[in-house]
């Protein structure tokens, strides 16, 4: 039976707020190997991890600077985290960074925070922009990348090509052993999200999928043993 990756989704945000330090740090000590996060950039150019592009009370991330950005307060009591901080603290896990969107000019402000992360070989990025994906990987070659689709596509691999990238984020209803076999075969990866309940766990383990992004990382811990 496949091991696929227990990744926690936002961390571990079945327990703890999402894309908060304390997720981060949930998922580590729930034994995920690696977690997806969200990224949005400031208007004086810092990457900021958080879901929405707006903060209750305040407007849009990219209409604001990093000091009025890192007044808010998420629900838990936290300030919001820099992807910097965040990749310090993810040392030892991988780390899958959802670009929301990204303006061409901080391009290169993204790449440079993953290279002078802890382990950049560890880092990659994915998004629903597949603009973005081919547009980063034309600056670094080396970066992994995936794309993110929540359609069934008759052909999901000339999407991929297109987008420079190696592996399928699938949403997990849409996952069958058809699709990953498929994949599996140009030598593709998938990743299917976001999977909570044990039925699908066990239908998307049974699948073979290369990982599992859920808010439960524990979950998969235990049923891939």
């Amino acid at each position: 039976m496949a091991r696929p990756l227990s990744i926690g989704h936002r961390g571990a945000s079945g327990h703890e707020h999402e894309n908060s330090r304390a997720a981060f740090r949930r998922a580590k000590t729930l034994g995920a190997e690696g977690v997806e996060l969200d990224i949005h950039a400031t208007r004086d150019g810092a990457i900021v991890v958080h879901h929405d592009p707006a903060l209750e009370g305040l407007g849009r991330i990219g209409d604001l600077a990093l000091e009025a950005v890192q007044r808010h307060h998420l629900p838990n009591g936290e300030t919001v985290p820099l992807l910097s901080e965040i990749l310090t603290l993810l040392r030892g896990m991988d780390v899958w960074v959802e670009v929301k969107g990204l303006e061409e000019y901080l391009d290169a402000v993204l790449l440079h925070t993953l290279h002078a992360g802890p382990e950049p070989e560890r880092y990659a990025v994915h998004s629903f922009d597949h603009r973005i994906v081919r547009r980063l990987g034309e600056r670094d070659g080396a970066l992994r990348r995936g794309v993110l689709l929540d359609a069934r596509l008759i052909d999901p691999l000339p999407v991929l090509a297109a987008a420079g990238a190696t592996v399928l984020w699938q949403a997990q209803v849409m996952v069958d052993r058809a699709l990953v076999d498929e994949v599996h075969r140009a030598g593709r990866r998938i990743i299917a999200w976001t999977a909570n309940s044990e039925a699908d766990l066990k239908r998307l383990i049974a699948c073979g999928v290369d990982g599992i992004c859920t808010d439960f990382p524990e979950r998969v811990v235990a049923l891939r043993s």
